[in-house]
């Protein structure tokens, strides 16, 4: 009886290790050349930085040429985030039909003009219609489609290619806002937007439309949900754990993104020079590489649950402690790096979760259901965090109350 237990027990290993072998090799076969991540990292480099970092950079420009309102401004730019989160979702479903190469395309083709249109706008309705149309060419070119891409692809190695894509990219802000504030300097803002426009057609539709060309398939067997049939999209996106799960890090997401944007009237609030706050928040960009760093070992120790909550709850205590830390000096700068960390491994927690737990055969479709209210509370959070400091009276009572809310949300996820 023994013998036939430890024989049966034998057997059932080597089918496991078998079926892993199988997956690798698999895995091994359908990964794309080099040269589609080389090509992705490139892509969303300028994507990211003419989109989006150059706007920060060019807003006092903006305002001070056609007497806008930095308020208005903002809102435009802010509303371009919004129709990103919310066309995401029919943009997943065609990603997932059609594959990242006309995706991505076909999002390059749309942003360059929508970026030539907010610089060429004669009024304020233009520039917001602009940026509108802009949201959507985001929706197809910014992380989502290139998640989806990479996750495809990579299968079993996803979190390698996800790492060295988003620590790359981290880059976008390095290259592109000192690049923008030159522009500006000798150009002027109508003209910079044009310049970046052209850079944005250069770079990104030939390499999406040329380098993208590994066949886009349906995921193997063994990447398919767990228990038994796959279930359907809705049913997923309708299951308690999806929208438990979705929400956590809606709310995570929000905390994160209203701590760094209120960043430097907090630190000068405590007596911080306004350049070494500028300075601060820098590192805590920083400190995000550190973060997508320390994701991929993280994984290996971890289940996707464990680690869902751990990344939460370390975010209401970043959250906390700088709420609670009055100084001195380095004490908050330290602080300041350890929060970007946090939120830089909630960056690839975000991009593996939905693959890790419903498998990558419709990641496309998940993610945009998954990312959407994600990408609506980073966008929201500018706003957001500045109302709730005025409603309470400070930014620590801000945060107190974000810490607050974020530490439910990891209870409730542990629990679950």
């Amino acid at each position: 009886m023994l013998r036939s237990h430890a024989t049966a027990g034998d057997r059932q290993r080597a089918r496991v290790g078998l079926l892993t072998r199988r997956a690798d090799v698999e895995d091994a076969v359908r990964r794309p050349p080099r040269r589609v991540l080389a090509a992705l990292c490139t892509t969303e480099i300028v994507s990211w930085g003419v989109l989006y970092y150059a706007f920060p950079v060019a807003l006092s420009s903006i305002t001070a040429d056609t007497g806008w309102s930095a308020t208005a401004t903002t809102a435009a730019f802010s509303g371009g985030l919004v129709v990103s989160a919310l066309v995401g979702i029919p943009v997943g479903r065609w990603l997932d039909r059609a594959g990242p190469r006309q995706v991505m395309t076909s999002g390059s083709l749309l942003a360059a003009p929508s970026a030539v249109a907010i610089g060429l706008a004669p009024d304020l309705a233009w520039f917001v219609l602009a940026w509108l149309v802009a949201g959507v060419a985001m929706s197809a070119v910014f992380y989502q489609a290139a998640f989806a891409a990479l996750t495809r692809w990579y299968g079993s190695g996803r979190v390698r290619a996800l790492t060295t894509l988003t620590l790359v990219a981290g880059l976008a802000s390095t290259i592109f806002a000192p690049l923008t504030s030159l522009l500006l300097e000798h150009l002027g803002w109508r003209s910079t937007y044009l310049v970046l426009a052209g850079v944005l057609a250069v770079v990104t539709i030939p390499l999406h439309a040329l380098a993208l060309s590994p066949p886009w398939t349906p995921a193997p067997e063994h990447d398919a949900p767990r228990g038994g049939g796959p279930a359907s999209v809705r049913s997923i996106v309708r299951s308690p754990g999806f929208l438990l799960l979705s929400a956590t890090l809606t709310v995570t997401a929000f905390g994160l993104y209203a701590a760094g944007l209120t960043l430097i009237p907090l630190l000068t609030g405590r007596g911080m020079s306004a350049p070494l706050a500028a300075t601060t928040l820098g590192l805590l960009g920083a400190g995000q590489l550190l973060g997508r760093l320390g994701y991929a070992p993280l994984t290996a120790r971890t289940t996707p649950a464990s680690r869902t909550v751990a990344i939460v709850a370390a975010s209401a205590l970043a959250l906390a402690l700088l709420a609670a830390v009055p100084g001195p000096g380095p004490l908050l700068i330290a602080l300041a790096v350890v929060t970007g960390a946090v939120r830089g491994a909630g960056t690839l927690l975000q991009a593996t979760v939905v693959a890790d737990r419903w498998g990558s055969a419709r990641y496309g479709a998940l993610s945009g259901w998954f990312s959407a209210p994600i990408t609506l509370a980073a966008a929201l959070a500018p706003w957001g965090g500045t109302a709730l400091a005025e409603a309470l009276g400070s930014y620590p009572a801000m945060l107190w109350l974000l810490a607050g809310v974020v530490a439910v949300a990891a209870a409730v996820s542990a629990r679950w």
